[in-house]
């Protein structure tokens, strides 16, 4: 029987062989342990005999297996994968939802809008000439003369008188005067029945004095203080004068011409500064309208 070598005999390669068998001796036993209580990790057979570290391996403290690095690594990418799957449900969850409520506001705004009555803005400024009535009787007593006025067209007059008054303004006009004619007469804005009862009305639609554009004025000549009695008399030459809070515009009459109550043409826009003054013509008649025409005095 071969004599048992003592530790200080063996050399360093025997010492190295037998820590490995001791290591694996005693890992065969951890592993027999666990068998026994149900607690199995698989390896490979080869593994044991090897030398090299085991892969999976059981953890020292509390005899629990160890769980490897890349199966952790596996378990967090599952986990993020899951994560970014639900964010991407959620985001399209709340697109759906947000068009949803976009289409409901869209019928809601819809259905508003079909229970508003709106009120269509007139394209035109005027339908008739301003200043149109029947002849006074003989107490003056007179009214808008409403048959010069084409019948498909009188709810656009009617449209048209409601229009807003503009609040006052520096360069607004404020004063008509006519030296040849002995005018003096106060501007007031519209040029409705009840204004043209104050003064003479300038068109809202028209430019303020002085401007590119046309100041559009009328008056009455045979009631209301007759204003634009004498316009026949106007020759080119004379002198219009308007008045705003700031200064005076002088403009010098070019011509004059009588026309139909329904030649609005001449209340159009001009590309300098001119006035149109208009009235009912002839006296006591007012079946057509005389229209004077003046420009900026340069």
């Amino acid at each position: 029987m071969a004599r048992r070598k003592s530790p200080e005999d063996l050399s360093v390669e025997e010492l190295r062989r037998l820590l490995i068998e001791k290591r694996r001796g005693a890992r065969r036993e951890r592993l027999e342990h666990f068998k026994r209580t149900g607690r199995v990790v698989a390896v490979e057979a080869d593994a044991l005999e090897s030398s090299a570290p085991v892969v999976e391996t059981l953890e020292e403290n509390g005899d629990q297996p160890q769980v490897p690095e890349s199966k952790r690594r596996r378990v967090m990418d599952r986990v993020l994968l899951a994560v970014e799957v639900l964010a991407v449900v959620g985001l399209v969850g709340v697109l759906i939802s947000g068009f949803g409520v976009l289409r409901d506001l869209n019928e809601e705004v819809a259905s508003a809008f079909a229970q508003v009555e709106l009120t269509p803005t007139p394209l035109v400024m005027a339908v008739v000439l301003p200043s149109g009535h029947v002849p006074p009787d003989a107490q003056g007593n007179t009214r808008p003369n409403v048959e010069e006025i084409p019948e498909h067209l009188r709810p656009m007059v009617q449209s048209l008188e409601n229009l807003p008054i503009p609040t006052s303004a520096p360069d607004q006009a404020i004063r008509l005067q006519i030296p040849s004619l002995s005018v003096d007469a106060p501007i007031v804005q519209g040029d409705g029945w009840e204004q043209l009862k104050k003064g003479v009305g300038q068109n809202l639609a028209s430019a303020h004095p002085g401007d590119n554009g046309n100041v559009i004025l009328s008056a009455h000549n045979d009631v209301y203080g007759e204003l634009f009695r004498y316009l026949d008399k106007l020759v080119p030459g004379d002198q219009v004068i308007i008045y705003t809070q700031q200064r005076q515009y002088v403009y010098v009459v070019d011509r004059t011409a009588v026309v139909e109550p329904t030649a609005v043409e001449v209340m159009a826009s001009t590309g300098s500064p001119t006035v149109t003054l208009i009235s009912c013509y002839p006296y006591l008649v007012n079946d057509e309208r005389i229209v004077v025409f003046a420009r900026l005095q340069n």
